[in-house]
């Protein structure tokens, strides 16, 4: 049995990987963060995109619930809500309002992160092997050939923490390159691609009679050559609407109230505005501007330690508007567990170089789903749209628009979105061919709520809009 792995950062990919270690024989297994961590669901510095909107797809649930076995349970005992993509969503695309189908789709759980994050610690820290320590992660000990530790800074000055494994889950506050640098391992390329995203949200109470109101979305159009905008109702734990709001460089959602409710009626749709119109604000509006996609290139590395694994955030970030990091987060850990249970332990020669490629995979899916939106904004930094990118956006248009009548290219679209399959499933046959064939049905004119939904929204519009 291995004597120790050592975790850095308890977030959610941290946390997960500390259970697949603790599962693998590890016989101690120590999570380090810098931050106090909250001993309920509530925000924690260290996460900057707390407090908005944040969905967790059937993909990467199903990768949770392989680690943490009953974890999507937990999330709905506590207040998390279960949303059918094909039935429980009013969302409006670049291309029209989409259809509701009353057919079997893929489900997401809509809570708060804090939520989350606090529901699979509290999971993973009944593993009596398992211990969170408060401290910082400052470098690397070993040799380029291979990682022995941590080097940790405390009150009494830098210690050095001796581990058979070292996973980096610090997230987008990784400093992993300069740890490399520091074992003599350079040249590791990172890419950004940042289109500027604010997100901007709010908390409301869930009017009466609202609580079955679907999750509402006005999604953000990369077509038109100007800011991207978007809006987003969501239900969470304790009666509560999440309400986010997102907008590119130029197109900024502001954090006054007022202002807030105004750039919700100047969506295509004003749907969202008028929904919270009528409802109580239990917060004020909390902006983030920590959304930018960034792609540290570790496993094309031509030299990589053994003793190192990198996952989460630490690897690959993603514009959070596509509701993809816990989800890659998850399947990171995934693979680092089912690596060790074919290697038989943490120390096995070239582990960690193959955990590193495998949670690669994933990131890259997610990279090319962000990037290749958010290069469509004009006012985008670190990419412009390319030939590919183009074919690539003209067929997913096309898709779209069959989606709002074609059950076929809806399966397809939600497939993707809920990370159940590759980004491949678009291009599967009878996806094309309902994407060449198009929507059957004629476009709407209006978002499709049932009389009962309609109701609701009319009686809570204070706008008149």
């Amino acid at each position: 049995m291995s004597r120790r792995a050592v975790v850095v950062g308890a977030g959610l990919a941290g946390m997960l990987a500390a259970a697949v270690l603790a599962d693998a024989g590890v016989a101690e297994v120590v999570v380090l963060d810098r931050d106090e961590l909250p001993d309920g669901p509530r925000q924690r510095r260290g996460l900057p995109q707390g407090r908005h909107a944040h969905l967790l797809m059937t993909g990467g649930l199903r990768a949770m619930e392989e680690i943490v076995p009953g974890v999507g349970k937990r999330l709905l005992a506590a207040g998390a809500h279960e949303i059918s993509l094909s039935s429980g969503v009013l969302a409006r695309s670049p291309e029209g309002w989409l259809r509701r189908w009353r057919r079997e789709g893929p489900v997401m759980l809509t809570c708060t992160r804090a939520l989350v994050d606090w529901t699979v610690r509290a999971a993973v820290l009944e593993h009596p092997r398992i211990e969170v320590r408060r401290a910082a992660a400052v470098g690397l000990t070993g040799s380029a050939g291979r990682v022995r530790g941590v080097r940790v800074s405390g009150p009494d000055g830098e210690t050095d923490l001796d581990a058979d494994l070292v996973v980096d889950a610090s997230g987008r506050g990784t400093r992993i390159v300069t740890w490399l640098d520091g074992l003599g391992l350079s040249g590791v390329r990172t890419r950004t691609v940042d289109s500027g995203l604010v997100n901007a949200s709010r908390v409301y109470r869930v009017p009466a009679g609202a609580e079955r109101f679907p999750l509402t979305i006005v999604q953000a159009d990369p077509y038109v050559s100007r800011p991207g905008r978007s809006a987003m109702v969501m239900p969470v734990e304790g009666d509560r609407w999440l309400v986010s709001c997102g907008g590119t460089r130029g197109g900024e959602p502001p954090a006054d109230a007022e202002g807030f409710l105004r750039y919700t009626l100047d969506l295509p749709d004003p749907i969202v505005g008028r929904l919270i119109s009528g409802a109580e604000p239990l917060t004020d509006v909390h902006v983030s501007r920590s959304t930018s996609n960034v792609r540290h290139y570790l496993d094309k590395a031509p030299h990589w330690p053994e003793g190192l694994v990198v996952l989460g955030d630490a690897l690959g970030t993603f514009n959070p508007a596509y509701g993809q990091g816990m989800s890659v987060a998850a399947f990171g850990a995934r693979v680092l567990g089912r690596e060790l249970e074919r290697a038989g332990g943490p120390d096995a020669p070239g582990l960690a170089r193959r955990v590193l490629r495998g949670a690669a995979r994933p990131v890259d899916a997610a990279w090319a789903m962000a990037v290749g939106q958010d290069v469509l904004y004009p006012a985008t930094r670190g990419g412009r749209p390319g030939i590919a990118d183009r074919a690539v956006t003209a067929y997913t248009r096309r898709m779209t628009r069959a989606a709002a009548g074609s059950f076929a290219a809806a399966s397809a679209i939600w497939d993707v979105t809920s990370m159940r399959t590759p980004p491949t499933r678009m291009f599967h046959p009878a996806a094309v061919l309902a994407a060449l064939t198009g929507s059957p049905l004629p476009a709407l004119s209006g978002p499709p709520l049932t009389p009962a939904e309609r109701e609701v929204l009319d009686g809570l519009d204070r706008t008149g809009a």
